[in-house]
């Protein structure tokens, strides 16, 4: 399709060698995007972008690099611009949960050992939750934004959350720091509104990652657990999502389709969100 307007750009996509942001990765290679695979883990992101480049026949480069650390994302920049120029699209996937800031009981009934509740959530875990999603969704934009308004063009998607509409128990500050990250993209999107600079998010359904899969899944048998059930019952078509079931609205964001689309967050949640559960 020429509309799209997507071949020989420029994508960096944070947490980029992750199992859902990877699988981005790839279907923009797959339309002709160089992609810049950033990630903690250099090995991963070396691997990752050598996976893509045998794959798809499009450029790719894996380059470690921080969200949490602004002159690291600079010096990564600089790196980019160089071997591929200014970046066209950012792709904002760097996020993730911590046991520390999840509760194991759902609701309380008074009766409960108080550090299995709210009251027992470690506030470095909050820390760690927050600044990993939030944070690390302002600090690329922030740096990688720069160059985009400075040539009046250029995509910043979000990955959001569906519990960033309904909050989930156990999770309060995952929730929490995701209703952040759709306040922060409709917040972005006015301020560069006049720049040629789109932001938008993709607020996934429930698919299974690293980050969740202690939650959903008995480590010891593999069984589903009581909650990966409620979630199915809760789910219209009854299963997870996959991360390819998200690339179509990645595409859409990232191309010219969706030119007059900016401060929006899209659900790709198997009807979740519509469901009231009767």
């Amino acid at each position: 399709m020429n509309d799209l307007n997507l071949k020989n750009k420029v994508a960096v996509i944070t947490g980029g060698a992750g199992v859902i942001c990877s699988a981005m990765a790839k279907a923009l290679a797959a339309n002709g995007v160089k992609t810049v695979i950033l990630d903690l883990n250099k090995d991963t992101a070396v691997a990752t972008a050598a996976e893509i480049e045998k794959t798809y026949k499009t450029p790719s480069m894996g380059i470690s690099a921080s969200v949490l650390d602004k002159s690291s994302l600079e010096a990564a920049r600089k790196e980019v611009n160089d071997m591929f120029g200014p970046v066209d699209i950012l792709l904002n996937g760097a996020g993730g949960n911590s046991p520390a800031a999840t509760t194991k009981v759902e609701k309380m009934d008074g009766s409960e050992n108080p550090e299995e509740t709210f009251f027992g959530l470690q506030t470095e875990g909050f820390d760690k939750v927050f600044d990993l999603n939030f944070k690390g969704t302002i600090l690329p934009s922030m740096v990688f934004g720069a160059e985009m308004v400075k040539k009046k063009s250029g995509v910043i998607i979000n990955i959001s959350s569906m519990n960033s509409y309904r909050p989930l128990t156990k999770i309060p500050a995952y929730s929490a720091a995701k209703a952040a990250v759709n306040n922060f993209t409709q917040w972005l999107a006015v301020h560069f509104s006049k720049t040629g600079v789109r932001v938008n998010a993709i607020a996934p359904g429930f698919l299974v990652t690293n980050q969740n899969r202690f939650l959903l899944f008995d480590e010891k048998t593999g069984e589903p657990t009581a909650r990966s059930k409620k979630i199915i019952n809760s789910t219209p078509m009854e299963r997870y999502g996959t991360p390819d079931e998200l690339t179509g609205t990645l595409v859409y964001l990232a191309s010219d389709l969706s030119k007059f689309v900016t401060g929006v967050v899209i659900p790709v949640d198997g009807g979740f969100s519509a469901y009231s559960g009767v």
